[in-house]
């Protein structure tokens, strides 16, 4: 009998160890099934998601509630309820956010990243969400640049961000002589308005956002420089990659993709980086 008591006993704590134990599972674990809607149900699995959170439109922390908002946000948390799954928004740095995803420590990567061929050796895009033209912003009165020949023509400095396809194409255009990186979004646009910098290059998206609160100061001008498709980053060969995309697509069909674009992608977006909170980030 005492053995029998004994094994009864630790059948118990077994059991209570284990519920104790179990938390929600992560979306790159789960059994992937189909919803009544007829798009994957992942059964209220965690999904990671990598955010700068200082990267308009696109996700900031709103300073009043300390809430993370954005484009990225509003379209992740709706695929969430498509799909059954939670959003689990995690911080990161954007220098170095991207070899973090191949890393495989987070499942998505948002940020308005740029598909290149170089990018893909390393990572799996979602499908394009939007395709973008890169563009010149100067300072408003600033007349002496109208196009990508005048800074080549001439003594002018253009503002960057690290590790950016814009800081690519302004070192392949300009000359890494004229070119000045700095770590944020926020402070490449800074040095436009200051006037350390003559001209920044930036996703037009991005511009037309800022510009948004800040268009007695800051405007676009001459044509495209470069076009370029956005997506979502994911580690190589994850099965998560269909999932987003079949959430696009359903977004892009119902309509709902497009009223989160006109949300934020238009100079009506009036958040401004003087109005979000400061992002720290774990080293």
């Amino acid at each position: 009998m005492k053995i029998n008591k004994t094994i009864t006993l630790l059948m118990v704590l077994g059991l209570v160890f284990a519920a104790c134990s179990s938390g929600p599972v992560p979306c790159d674990e789960v059994e992937i099934g189909t919803g009544e809607n007829g798009l994957p149900d992942l059964d209220g699995c965690e999904f990671t998601f990598a955010v700068e959170n200082a990267y308009l439109p696109f996700n900031y922390v709103d300073p009043v509630d300390g809430e993370g908002k954005g484009w990225d946000y509003d379209v992740f948390n709706y695929m969430g309820e498509l799909m059954n799954f939670t959003p689990v928004y995690v911080p990161a740095a954007w220098d170095g956010m991207i070899q973090a995803v191949a890393d495989g420590q987070f499942m998505i990567a948002g940020d308005g990243i740029s598909i290149t061929s170089k990018r893909d050796e390393i990572v799996d895009f979602s499908d394009p969400y939007i395709v973008l033209q890169q563009r010149l912003l100067v300072a408003v009165g600033n007349s002496s640049i109208t196009s990508a020949a005048d800074i080549q023509n001439g003594d002018f400095r253009v503002a960057t961000q690290k590790g950016t396809t814009n800081y690519e194409l302004a070192v392949e255009l300009f000359g890494a002589d004229k070119v000045d990186a700095y770590d944020e979004f926020a402070f490449s646009i800074s040095a436009v308005i200051s006037g350390d910098a003559d001209a920044a290059i930036v996703d037009e998206v991005a511009g037309l956002g800022y510009m948004g609160a800040n268009k007695d100061k800051v405007q676009l001008v001459g044509e495209g420089l470069q076009t370029d498709p956005l997506g979502f980053a994911f580690p190589e060969g994850s099965a998560l990659v269909d999932v987003v995309n079949k959430g696009l697509a359903h977004m892009d069909s119902n309509g709902k993709l497009q009223e989160i674009n006109d949300k934020f992608f238009s100079p009506g977006f009036t958040v401004s980086y003087d109005d979000i909170a400061d992002v720290t980030y774990d080293e």
